[in-house]
């Protein structure tokens, strides 16, 4: 058995709960010190934990006040402990020094692990297009399991939502948006790491994760030997010629190579500058919505004051 510590009440970790429910679970969930040494990562986990400036922060915090949000793990055929929620803050409970850290351990199955996993990080404000597809693609994965599960099906409750469609709406995003980042899945792992790293954009991407490995990594060089990302004409074309079955280094390379035509005037907001500006809970269609709703008022009040001239 893993060794762990005395319970902790959780009287000590009050803002867990702020709902008569979650006091009344109290009982039935403790909040248990353990052994960093007997936790290991969420197999397949898509979250990166980065040694960066948010990550020293998180560092000083818990030197000088602790791990006030408790880990969720759950036990494993070893012994020891599978971290469900709360990578980040493990990692900065070692790097600060500690050997010990409060988890609430609770009996999951694979696909409810997965579920909360990723529902517990898409909340953080800056997610890599990586980490939002794999995410997407391993909650849906998991979301469809449970759904052809006749224990999980009630006709009294009427029609289910499909899987992709649940999952678009409880991530905030357009169905064929969330099939678009799950596309990204598909994309060798140098490419998609270019997309993190904002050398290839969006759009463009999504197009070339339907080339074959072997043409993603012939594009690679094609993209050195043009000395510039593709425009989403380009990886359309690609596409195109790679399902025709025509889509050889020569091609790329040509492709690559002619003279990009000079883009359309655009205004674009960076997601951070936005966010500042909404409250944590805003989906980025609230957001969108909030904009609009805003430039329709200041047009119409334009719109009022020229009339009064």
């Amino acid at each position: 058995m893993a060794r762990k510590g005395a319970n902790i009440s959780l009287t000590s970790y009050d803002d867990l709960f702020t709902t008569d429910q979650g006091k009344a679970d109290e009982d039935k969930e403790k909040v248990d010190s353990l052994l960093i040494d007997d936790l290991h990562p969420f197999k397949h986990h898509p979250f990166k934990v980065l040694d960066n400036e948010e990550m020293d922060s998180m560092v000083d915090s818990i030197k000088q006040f602790g791990v006030l949000n408790p880990l969720i793990v759950r036990p494993d055929e070893n012994g020891s402990y599978e971290i469900v929620s709360g990578h980040r803050r493990a990692h900065a409970a070692e790097l600060a020094g500690l050997t010990t850290i409060p988890a609430i351990v609770r009996q999951l199955d694979d696909d409810a692990a997965i579920i909360l996993m990723v529902d517990s990080n898409l909340a953080r404000e800056n997610i890599l297009p990586s980490e939002k597809a794999w995410s997407y693609k391993l909650k849906f994965e998991a979301m469809k399991r449970q759904g052809e599960r006749s224990d999980l099906t009630s006709v009294q409750v009427g029609p289910k939502l499909d899987s992709a469609t649940q999952l678009a709406e409880e991530a905030g995003e357009s169905r064929s948006q969330v099939k678009r980042y799950i596309r990204l899945t598909n994309l060798i792992p140098e490419l998609l790491d270019m997309v993190d790293a904002k050398q290839i954009s969006f759009n463009p991407a999504v197009e070339l994760s339907y080339l074959k490995p072997f043409e993603q990594t012939q594009f690679m060089s094609a993209m050195e030997y043009a000395g510039c990302p593709p425009t989403l004409s380009q990886a359309q074309r690609m596409k195109k010629f790679s399902q025709e079955g025509r889509c050889s280094l020569d091609t790329m390379c040509a492709i690559m190579s002619e003279e990009k035509k000079p883009e359309i005037d655009k205004i674009t907001i960076k997601h951070d500058t936005l966010r500042k500006y909404f409250p944590k809970s805003y989906t980025p269609k609230q957001m969108e919505d909030t904009i609009i709703k805003l430039l329709d008022q200041w047009q119409q009040k334009q719109k009022n004051k020229d009339q009064s001239l």
